[in-house]
């Protein structure tokens, strides 16, 4: 009877962490693949500028889709921490640790963000300079999401670890999770080493993948009894 209790809360815990995963990967593809090129052109903070102008209104809702992404990371990352902490305590605590260093960086972002939004819709400055700190904070931006791949790859790795020494997710999903825990770190390191590998950007498919498998399988399975 205590057993079944103690299942029904894990799946419960398991579906809130799925939960917040799916909100972190939907404010994700909207505010990052979405909105975020309506207003950023790389290469081009002259443009970006006008943008930022006469969008103002998508620019802020890009803004708060990078809230989004922050608070549902943390969370996410809290969540998985609870969820394995009583079986897995070191492995859940690096897993959290490391979820929550991933909405830092995220955080980066969404101050810079923030910041050239106020900077362009106000009266301060010349054209010239506004254009010049826009083409600074945009490179901001720009690397706190790129540079960030190295945790965004990190924190795979402890959940990797878990679902494969737990036996209560899919031993595949833990293998594919940690596969793209290291794509994502080589392409990070390959991209900002400067080297052209084309086929850098499918490096992180796995992650992909693993991540959507994950959202999808805690939502509906939630987790799986212990096998002892």
């Amino acid at each position: 009877m205590i057993e079944n209790m103690e299942q029904k809360n894990l799946i419960k815990t398991a579906r809130i962490t799925g939960l917040w995963y799916l909100m972190m990967a939907i404010t994700g593809i909207l505010g990052f693949m979405v909105f975020h090129s309506q207003i950023f052109v790389s290469g081009n903070p002259e443009q970006t500028l006008t943008n930022l102008v006469e969008l103002e209104s998508t620019a802020r809702i890009r803004l708060l889709l990078e809230f989004g992404i922050v608070i549902s990371q943390a969370l996410t990352a809290v969540w998985f921490f609870k969820l394995f902490k009583d079986n897995y305590e070191w492995e859940a605590w690096t897993l959290g640790i490391w979820g929550m260093v991933n909405a830092l960086v995220i955080l980066i972002s969404a101050i810079s963000i923030a910041s050239v939004i106020g900077l362009a819709n106000s009266d301060i400055g010349t054209m010239k300079d506004k254009v010049l700190l826009i083409q600074v904070f945009q490179s901001i931006i720009s690397n706190a999401w790129g540079i960030g791949g190295l945790f965004f790859g990190l924190w795979l790795f402890p959940m990797g670890y878990i679902v494969i020494k737990s036996n209560r997710l899919p031993v595949w999903l833990g293998r594919i999770i940690i596969l793209g825990g290291i794509g994502y770190l080589m392409s990070t390191v390959i991209h900002h080493a400067g080297i052209d590998f084309s086929f850098n950007t499918y490096l992180t498919l796995p992650a992909t993948i693993g991540e959507f498998w994950m959202i999808g399988y805690l939502l509906i399975f939630g987790i799986r009894p212990s096998y002892k």
